[in-house]
């Protein structure tokens, strides 16, 4: 007698289930391999702990960087008998945006090396190349850095410490970044020893425009105002404020910059003027935790959207139960607060654009020795800041800081701007750290400085110089 075939409706169903959950899982495991094929693998293979990428140097002589005219920034150059040595064609001008390819690797030359150790010459030179044993020549990389603008900042800074970023608000592209004091990348090896000799160490391997942290100073003015503007929305224009030069509060008391005495102030002219005063009172009258949240909002205790290039986050300490010393300093700039030049140059890059903040990136496009387009870097919105009336706000405030306040090194030139300065104390008996940061035009802008002077003392006087001469370079191209 024949069998009878098992026909149970719940065997069938979780075999039905346990074929969809397996189908499921193929599709997952094969959208994630197609995610990292296209987007991660290129980030795995350039990472600093594979070692495997520098065996790519034995069969491809590293490619170039190149600046986005087409300057030969770095090269490989190749002698009669095959020894290989890298040549720097500005020396130490380029320094840290560049970085080194030897004693390790930083900089440009760390965050594109995969694409320097890879060749994409024609097949037939390769095959002629590997029959000859000799090395393909590797891609070139082309960046946003533009030599004039970066020699103009280099030489304005001069031998004072510091640093200076250049970018375009609009695309997020980095035109120049300076640091010093710094070091001659061609010369690296023999000077190991002295730049990493911890007796005499004056931090010349240190990239302080995304490394370096400094108390903001009067430039955190900005988050404050932004702060007082959105607790106070239809009349934050009716604050006033009476300086003269010293606000007390309980035991404590806050100075204006070498005691001036402002007079009678509104919001704007507070900040125009840098009112120490007038910003530790109205700190005073905000909410902590949303002042911290603004401050989050603006990126500090967070991640920047830079990719690649070595960086320290910006520090807001000022928690909800904060004491009137602590807040009258937060709200000035000082106290716990601190603050890299990049970051600094990323908000008023958003304020520029709008609210709306650009990832900053120093790769433009990747070209092969027979100059073909390899690929190509295109600008990429971070996300918004704060609205585009907050915006206008605070650049109207910035505006007023050039044509009637501290920003007074650009008041005659032949286009608007708008800025914040800044002289920040980090240490009793040394002088402030001055700052500069903004851009221009004003009305449509164009380009961001931000200029950051150890112990330079005022920043319209130390800082907004170097800044001057930046935009005039930049500003003239435009025809102004």
């Amino acid at each position: 007698m024949a069998k009878k075939e098992s026909n149970n409706p719940k065997a069938n169903r979780n075999i039905l289930g346990i074929t969809y959950l397996v189908a499921a899982l193929f599709l997952c495991l094969a959208a994630y391999m197609g995610y990292f094929l296209q987007v991660k693998s290129e980030d795995i293979i350039n990472n600093s702990y594979n070692a495997r990428l520098d065996s790519f140097s034995d069969r491809v002589v590293r490619g170039r960087i190149l600046a986005a005219d087409g300057t030969v920034l770095a090269e490989t150059q190749v002698d009669e008998a095959g020894n290989e040595r890298r040549v720097y064609t500005f020396g130490g001008v380029f320094d840290h945006v560049l970085g080194y390819s030897s004693n390790g690797k930083t900089g440009i030359e760390a965050l594109a090396n995969f694409y320097l150790l890879t060749s994409h010459v024609n097949l037939a030179e390769q095959a002629v190349n590997e029959l000859a044993g000799e090395k393909n020549l590797g891609d070139d990389v082309v960046t946003t850095l533009d030599p004039k603008l970066q020699q103009a900042a280099f030489s304005a800074l001069g031998d004072r410490r510091g640093a200076v970023i250049v970018m375009e608000p609009d695309t997020g592209k980095i035109l120049a970044m300076v640091s010093k004091p710094g070091y001659d990348p061609n010369t690296l090896a023999q000077d190991w020893a002295a730049l990493t000799d911890e007796s005499n160490n004056q931090g010349q391997l240190l990239n302080r425009a995304t490394q370096g942290l400094y108390p903001p100073g009067s430039t955190f003015k900005i988050v404050t105002a932004l702060e007082y503007m959105r607790e106070h929305p239809g009349d934050y224009r009716e604050f006033h404020f009476d300086c003269d030069g010293i606000y007390e509060e309980e035991e404590y008391s806050i100075r204006c910059y070498h005691g001036e005495a402002h007079g009678s102030l509104d919001f704007t002219e507070a900040f125009a003027d840098s009112c120490n005063g007038a910003f530790a009172s109205l700190g005073l009258k905000l909410d902590p935790e949303a002042f911290g949240g603004t401050a989050k909002g603006l990126l500090f205790n967070s991640q920047l959207p830079l990719s690649g290039l070595p960086y320290k986050e910006s520090a807001f300490q000022m928690g909800a139960g904060a004491g009137a010393w602590e807040i009258l300093q937060t709200s000035i700039g000082q106290g716990r607060t601190q603050i890299t030049p990049l970051h600094n140059a990323l908000i008023t890059a958003a304020i520029a654009n709008g609210g709306t903040l650009m990832k900053p990136y120093v790769l433009d496009s990747v070209r092969s020795a027979g100059d073909e387009e390899v690929r190509k870097f295109i600008p990429e919105a971070y996300g918004s800041l704060m609205t585009a009336e907050e915006a206008a706000g605070l650049t109207e405030l910035m505006t007023a800081v050039v044509t009637v306040g501290t920003g007074s090194a650009l008041r005659d030139a032949p286009y608007t701007s708008a800025a914040k300065t800044g002289s920040a104390e980090f240490e009793t008996g040394k002088e402030t750290h001055a700052w500069f940061t903004g851009f221009a035009p004003a009305e449509s802008p164009k380009v961001v400085v931000t200029v950051l002077v150890e112990e330079g003392g005022s920043g319209g006087r130390a800082a907004a110089p170097v800044a001057r001469q930046l935009f005039d370079l930049y500003m003239a191209r435009l025809g102004y």
